[in-house]
């Protein structure tokens, strides 16, 4: 028979025991193993500490001690756990458990050193300090090694649950604001998973999405590539070897939102399968593709435009020369000065073209190079007047600069560029002619140069993107007019590279006015 406080200490471990192993959040497990300690130790004070990433020892609870004395002890700890590494002699040790337990209170008489090592791994280690010395049965050691032990798994098992928990959290954080749509769906494809970005794509809320058969949320109203009830069908993903990793399955085409609006997705359907090769779920991973399938229409209509536009000069001046250089005609010196005029003009018009080309081109690769020289816009402006009005009978050129109109630093030939270009699109979308007026305004740090027309005007939507390469307005008269949505685009980088700013203002069948302001230094 046991005596009866044996009993009780034994009952006593077991009951610590047990609720150190149940509980999983690691600060309560460490007040646990700490308050047990001084009560089977009766001690005065106590100190948790816990290995960290780099092998030092810092203190996570304590009890009867001050927070602020907490830093030197850990200095302390630095310096006694190093000599119990080198296998110091035990004198010593008692020696530094004896400075530590002075430098707490000086009524301490002993300290109790235990331990904490799970498979052979040190995780921690527990100081207990008592106002009065005994020594240790060998009954005592067992029992106080077995909680030692008990509470290293402890320790080590909310450990595992902390790190566990953070990677959970740290998941889930990414998938709820991840940019892209995240759904997760069960083997049976119901959703069990539905992310923030998907709820703004889809019009779903994730509550009511979650439990959802997915062709209940995910409703296509024309799909362009791929199936996953097909795939499915078809043997996906275990079509692959089974050595190799499980193929993914890409559908893309038009949702259809539960507003009844549609949004161009693409959705990578990855397979995750259990340790025996069962489907457990399908992570999908949901893209809005609406800008890039609008970005790529743009660059099919650009290529088809500037197709036209390379093969309209060219089938004329070949038409020209070919007519000029018949032997069997005689031409009178004027026919040949026309069709002349003709060929020149629409090498002009080519060569135009592939200089736009070429400088998006470059723009692509590299930031735009400026050739900086003192410029006089008014005069630049006057220039491109002149030249313009050879090219239409049907409109007015006026200029409107105020006198002493301020010299600036800038790129001559590009600025000129940007001119020619408003000025030209001013005459091409006013189709039924007018004033167009070049005019620019003055004040302490900039200079504003204006291109107003009484054209057909612009829609409010239209006009965040004219600046925008190769977009060009969606309406009948932009459909029969020439162009390559290029010249605007370069307009705006020309201007933003001097540090300035290109802006519309226009209303539908009200003309539209054109403004860039550059700083006059």
């Amino acid at each position: 028979m046991l005596p009866d406080y044996r009993v009780r200490q034994r009952d006593f471990l077991l009951e610590i025991s047990r609720a150190m192993t149940a509980q999983l959040d690691l600060g309560e497990v460490l007040r646990l193993v700490l308050n047990a300690s001084i009560v089977m130790l009766a001690g005065k004070m106590g100190i948790v500490a816990l290995r960290d990433g780099n092998g030092f020892y810092r203190i996570r609870a304590t009890i009867g001690i001050e927070n602020e004395r907490i830093p030197q002890l850990d200095h302390l700890l630095d310096e006694m756990v190093s000599l119990s590494d080198a296998d110091a002699d035990p004198e010593v040790l008692n020696t530094r458990l004896s400075k530590m337990a002075i430098t707490l209170d000086r009524r301490l008489r002993q300290s109790l050193f235990l331990p904490l090592v799970i498979a052979g791994e040190p995780v921690g280690l527990l100081i207990v300090f008592r106002t009065y010395r005994m020594d240790a049965t060998e009954n005592d050691l067992q029992i106080l090694q077995s909680f030692a032990d008990q509470a290293a798994i402890a320790v080590h098992n909310a450990q595992l649950y902390a790190r566990i928990d953070y990677e959970r959290k740290r998941l889930a954080a990414i998938l709820e604001y991840s940019a892209d749509g995240v759904m997760i769906l069960d083997a049976h494809l119901h959703i069990v998973g539905f992310n923030r970005a998907l709820e703004r794509m889809s019009g779903w809320l994730s509550q009511e999405a979650l439990e959802r058969n997915v062709d209940e949320v995910i409703v296509w109203k024309r799909v362009e590539k791929g199936d996953l009830r097909q795939a499915l069908e078809e043997g996906w993903p275990f079509r692959t070897p089974a050595t190799a990793p499980p193929e993914i399955l890409y559908v893309e085409g038009d949702l259809l939102r539960r507003d009844g609006l549609t949004l161009s997705v693409g959705i990578t359907y990855a397979p995750l399968l259990t340790a025996d090769g069962h489907l457990s779920n399908i992570i999908a991973n949901v893209r809005d593709i609406t800008n890039f399938r609008q970005a790529q229409e743009m660059q099919n209509v650009f290529i088809s435009t500037v197709s036209h536009e390379l093969k309209t000069p060219v089938a004329l001046i070949k038409g020209y020369a070919g007519t000029l250089n018949r032997e069997d005609a005689a031409w009178d010196p004027q026919v040949i000065r026309e069709g002349l005029t003709v060929i020149e003009d629409e090498a002009d018009r080519l060569t135009e073209l592939i200089e736009n080309l070429l400088a998006t081109s470059k723009l692509k690769a590299e930031r735009m190079r400026l050739e900086m020289s003192d410029v006089r816009l008014d005069q630049l402006a006057a220039q491109v007047v002149e030249r313009f009005r050879t090219q239409t009978q049907q409109h007015e050129l006026v200029l409107n600069f105020p006198p002493d109109f301020p010299i600036i630093q800038g790129d001559e030939t590009r600025l000129r560029q940007v001119l020619d270009n408003l000025v030209s699109n001013a005459i091409k979308y006013s189709p039924n002619g007018g004033m167009i007026e070049i005019g620019g305004g003055v004040d302490d740090e900039t200079v504003t140069v204006f291109v107003r027309d009484q054209g057909v005007g612009i829609p409010e939507r239209e006009q965040e993107r004219l600046f925008e390469r190769f977009y060009r307005v969606d309406d009948t008269l932009s459909r029969r007019t020439k162009g390559t949505g290029l010249g605007l685009y370069l307009a705006r980088t020309i201007i933003e590279a001097h540090g300035g700013r290109i802006r519309v203002k226009s209303k539908p069948g009200q003309g539209s006015t054109f403004y860039f302001t550059l700083p006059q230094r």
